[in-house]
């Protein structure tokens, strides 16, 4: 027996060396089999001990391994198994990655530029209005059409004017009969010069009264003054239209002016003749180029603004007067500017800023980890930032941020300092609808 605990002894030591050196796959580990042949060696010496030290060498032995064993329950329940607890619980609660969309801040250049919102004008508009009363006789024009300046547009009914001409026209026939029989009269010395006077002041007021009666039924037809397009018209044949009342609007559209108001610190940057552009919201995306015209004579007591007035080109007549526009003066040279998207910047009272996306920083004895695209986990680093200009969707970021760093433009409502991301490009936000201006 002896030999046999010897054997077993031998051989299972040499399998853990075997095992512990990678020469044997062995299914179990290799200090498997270094304790079983401390085990078979355990025993072989036992067997050799005398009887009388063999009891109490067991007795040592057996009170050993229990202690041993009330050992490990104790560190088990002690140690061990709160420290399971404690990283089950941290993996249950832990943070999961927000998904969110980035862009990378990016280099343009920009030319500075001062904006204002303003109110298109037509370059000469009128509502025409009769300057006397009377029904509508005939209508020359159709509404929306363009005409050519002197065009009939309207004619009221004259008849009335027509036969007091009549009248006049033949009183100043008699009174100038009248003037030469006097004129012959007193040539021939039968009659006094007072005379002649009197029919040559008859004569003027009958001349007069043709001419007053000729400019009535000259305005009671009325033309166009000048060159352009026609509104809508707001009459109708036979109605009876009074003095001053709106008849149709008549407004030149090429040129047309564009009047903003700007505070007073602008004026030093403000000169006639400098470029401007103008965008209206039913062109979007289509910028109007132009020029400052006039810069108004005084500054406003109540806003402490300016009035300007810019001219614009307009050949096809997409612009008319009274529509919204956003106006945009050059004020400078281009210059670098760094610019993110206008759904990045987060505004609060505390200043505005935007989330950083960065590699999240390694635990301490661990090396980074990485997600299952390949890419390092990644936080949302809040950083703030002085906010510039804004044109269109972009902001410009003079201070804070440098080119190039990728900042979120969506999902930033879930997100605390150092939170856990993930990028999702599908989340991304449209850009925002336009909507109209008052």
């Amino acid at each position: 027996m002896n030999w046999v605990l010897l054997a077993l002894a031998i051989v299972a030591g040499a399998i853990g060396a075997l095992g512990s050196v990678g020469v044997v796959a062995l299914p179990f580990p290799a200090i498997a089999g270094y304790v079983a042949a401390g085990a078979f060696a355990l025993l072989l010496v036992l067997r050799l001990l005398p009887l009388a030290l063999r009891r109490p060498v067991v007795f040592l032995l057996a009170l050993a391994l229990l202690g041993g064993l009330a050992g490990g329950l104790y560190y088990f329940q002690f140690v061990i198994k709160p420290n399971m607890v404690k990283g089950f619980l941290a993996a249950a609660f832990a943070p999961k990655p927000t998904a969110v969309s980035v862009e990378a801040a990016a280099t343009e250049k920009w030319t500075p530029q001062l904006t204002a919102v303003g109110s298109l004008r037509a370059y000469r508009g009128i509502d025409v209005a009769p300057q006397v009363a009377g029904l509508v006789r005939a209508i020359h024009f159709k509404s929306g059409e363009d005409v050519a300046a002197g065009a009939p547009l309207l004619e009221l009914d004259d008849s009335v004017d027509q036969a007091d001409l009549k009248s006049a026209q033949a009183q100043l026939k008699n009174a100038q009969i009248t003037l030469e029989r006097q004129q012959t009269l007193v040539a021939g010395g039968n009659t006094a010069k007072a005379q002649v006077d009197a029919a040559i002041a008859t004569r003027d007021s009958a001349a007069a009264s043709v001419e007053r009666s000729r400019a009535i039924i000259a305005q009671k037809a009325i033309a166009a003054p000048f060159t352009g397009r026609l509104g809508i018209g707001k009459v109708d044949l036979g109605q009876f239209v009074s003095i001053g009342s709106s008849v149709v609007t008549l407004q030149q559209l090429d040129p047309i002016f564009v009047d903003f108001q700007t505070p007073e610190q602008a004026l030093s940057s403000l000169s006639v003749g400098q470029r401007a552009s103008v965008s209206v919201d039913a062109y979007p995306g289509q910028a109007f180029n132009g020029r400052i015209a006039a810069i108004d004579a005084r500054v406003s007591v109540d806003t402490r603004n300016i009035l300007v007035r810019a001219e614009f080109a307009n050949p096809d007549r997409k612009l008319l007067p009274g529509m919204f526009a956003n106006v945009a003066v050059a004020n400078g040279a281009p210059a670098d500017v760094v610019s993110v998207p206008r759904t990045a910047i987060v505004y609060s009272l505390y200043g505005d800023n935007v989330f950083v996306v960065r590699p999240a920083p390694p635990k301490a004895g661990e090396a980074q980890a990485a997600s299952a695209a390949g890419e390092a986990d990644l936080i949302a680093e809040r950083r703030f930032v002085r906010v510039g200009e804004v044109r269109g969707e972009r902001v410009a970021v003079p201070e804070g941020l440098a080119p190039g760093e990728r900042v979120i433009t969506s999902g930033q409502i879930k997100l605390q300092p150092n939170s856990p991301v993930k990028i999702d490009a599908s989340g991304a936000l449209p850009p925002p609808a336009q909507t109209s201006k008052p």
